[in-house]
């Protein structure tokens, strides 16, 4: 790609909403491209290995019937595959391991996007793009939230969780209150891990899930862990300070305590980089757990005109509306780039 063509659509992320939005893309005939700095579906990779998703095979689909998974529901693994092959099976244009640097509104025609990236063999090479139009379809995240305590930056502290294996009778701290805590903290516990969950009795409590709860199917073998005694559940207020060895905390009645400790995994959310956008002047405001742009909610273009947003950092969070929502805008792209063309 030179920098002088000219894409109708330039397309910032491959996950769920960036492939629905190449996909909607060619169809309409338009020029796009999408670019990942890291892998097809990346969010997804970043799950815990073997996760089962919550989603059902209709909600995480690109095309209908076309998800099958061995049971219910799709583990990480089947839908990575799922959403890789889509892209092979229908020669999408997709680029990974190139991130994006930079986007400015062209003087003359939209925007210029700059990229990074670097090969297998660690050569960096800098690119430059040109197109019309720019969707931001990346994930929320790029940053994991900070306890911002004494300690944080210890090797022990993961602040994503992997795989359980590595700390079979190790004691495991996992932090916080929604489903990935719930998922870490059980399956640590379930493959041998002595496991303590420091959440807060709000988040215990709450059984809503419009409200964040974890899933009935995550807390129920949880409770079991709990009722079997190999899971400790401790109502806190505070994390205080984390040594190589140990964990001080509050607990909810204010007693200080201090557990022993080999391994912490904070897992209180995380946000997307919104930088770019903002640099580009996007308005953004309060969201229901983040910050979130500011959009049109029928055609998702932001203030700035050219320039949309989808997925996951959107008010639209879940995977079914980061597909569906493309298929809804692009058309309507499209249209406006067929009638600037005939006047």
């Amino acid at each position: 790609m030179t920098s002088q063509e000219l894409l109708d659509f330039l397309i910032i992320g491959a996950g769920p909403a960036g492939l629905s939005a190449a996909d909607a893309a060619a169809s309409e005939g338009l020029t796009y491209l999408v670019i990942e700095k890291g892998t097809i579906a990346n969010t997804i990779r970043q799950y815990p290995v073997g996760r089962t998703m919550f989603s059902t095979p209709n909600e995480l689909e690109m095309r209908e019937g076309s998800l099958h998974p061995v049971r219910d529901k799709p583990t990480r693994e089947e839908l990575l595959s799922h959403y890789i092959h889509f892209v092979l099976d229908h020669d999408l244009r997709v680029t990974t391991g190139e991130e994006v640097t930079d986007v400015k509104a062209d003087d003359t025609d939209g925007f210029i996007v700059q990229t990074r990236c670097r090969g297998f063999h660690a050569e960096e090479q800098e690119n430059k793009y040109r197109a019309r139009n720019v969707l931001f379809a990346f994930g929320a995240m790029e940053h994991p939230r900070r306890l911002n305590i004494p300690g944080e930056d210890l090797a022990k502290v993961h602040h994503r969780f992997v795989e359980p294996y590595p700390y079979v009778r190790k004691e495991a701290l996992v932090v916080g209150g929604g489903n990935s805590a719930a998922e870490a903290a059980l399956f640590l516990s379930e493959e041998g891990a002595r496991t303590t969950m420091a959440i807060w009795r709000e988040d215990w409590e709450n059984r809503d899930p419009k409200a964040g709860a974890m899933k009935h199917w995550v807390r129920s073998p949880l409770e079991r862990e709990i009722a079997e005694g190999r899971l400790r559940v401790i109502l806190y207020k505070d994390i205080d300070e984390i040594t190589p060895d140990s964990v001080r905390l509050t607990n909810e009645t204010g007693e200080s305590m201090t557990i022993a400790n080999d391994v912490v995994f904070v897992l209180i959310g995380s946000d997307a980089d919104l930088t770019i956008l903002k640099k580009l002047g996007v308005k953004t405001a309060p969201g229901k757990l983040t910050e979130v742009p500011i959009y049109d909610r029928e055609t998702f273009e932001t203030n700035v005109e050219g320039i949309y947003v989808a997925g996951h950092f959107t008010n639209a969070r879940h995977i079914k509306a980061a597909i569906d929502v493309p298929r809804k805008i692009v058309p309507l792209i499209a249209r406006k780039l067929r009638a600037l063309a005939t006047r």
